[in-house]
């Protein structure tokens, strides 16, 4: 190591009491984070590429400094889902410091992986005061039945008002409207339930009534609109 002429030239002065770093709480401990290994938690970062074109959700679940499962969601841009199935083999495996310094392929996930370090080294994790943090698989539970992301697209104009298009529910089929033509309620149908109901067997149109439902005043509807085509 190299020094300057001037710090070789000081008297050297005690630095007196020193603590080390402050505890952060992980998995229902407090641990004094001094090396990669003592970083454990599951926790969430949100990215954002330069244009904000897209997004993406990342979900990672960190034991002992290493990266036992990850869950890349994204949105907006085509591009990002292919990014983010290379970012999907990457990244189990490597430690947390070597995930933030690997390329991810895409910059909205190399940015939500930005931000959840810094949620998880901060102690900011879900599972802060978990005991024993959350089993590996615990990403899945954010997609719930059908493992699908929890998408919400709405649309919407001065000119001829809203359309919603997709809810937590499902692929939106109609919106049911009252007399003055507000929105009252949708109908949809869970697409990752359909897809299900024709993996055992059956056939499409038994599978997409099987699959849908609807919510809100759907009954009072004064007419039912297709988002898509009116």
């Amino acid at each position: 190591m190299i020094y300057s002429k001037e710090v070789e030239e000081m008297c050297t002065v005690a630095q007196g009491v020193n603590h080390g770093c402050a505890p952060i709480p992980e998995e229902a401990n407090w641990v004094k984070v001094k090396e990669v290994k003592d970083i454990s938690g599951l926790t969430h970062g949100v990215g954002w590429c330069a244009p904000q074109q897209g997004a993406c959700k990342l979900t990672l679940n960190v034991k002992e400094g290493i990266i036992q499962e990850a869950l890349v969601e994204t949105i907006g841009c085509s591009g990002m889902t292919h990014s983010a199935a290379m970012a999907a083999e990457i990244l189990p495996g490597r430690t947390v410091m070597e995930a933030l310094n690997t390329d991810l392929v895409c910059d909205a996930i190399n940015t939500a992986m930005r931000e959840l370090f810094l949620q998880i080294v901060y102690g900011r994790s879900q599972s802060a005061f978990s005991e024993d943090g959350l089993p590996v698989g615990a990403g899945l539970e954010d997609l719930g039945k059908g493992l699908r992301s929890q998408v919400g697209t709405m649309y919407g104009t001065l000119k001829k008002g809203p359309r919603y298009l997709e809810m937590a529910e499902g692929y939106v089929t109609g919106i049911a409207l009252d007399a003055d033509d507000q929105i009252i309620g949708y109908q949809f149908v869970s697409l990752g339930k359909m897809t299900d109901f024709i993996k055992k067997g059956d056939d499409p149109n038994t599978a997409w009534e099987k699959a849908k439902g609807q919510y809100g005043r759907v009954a009072d509807a004064v007419k039912i609109i297709d988002p898509r085509e009116e």
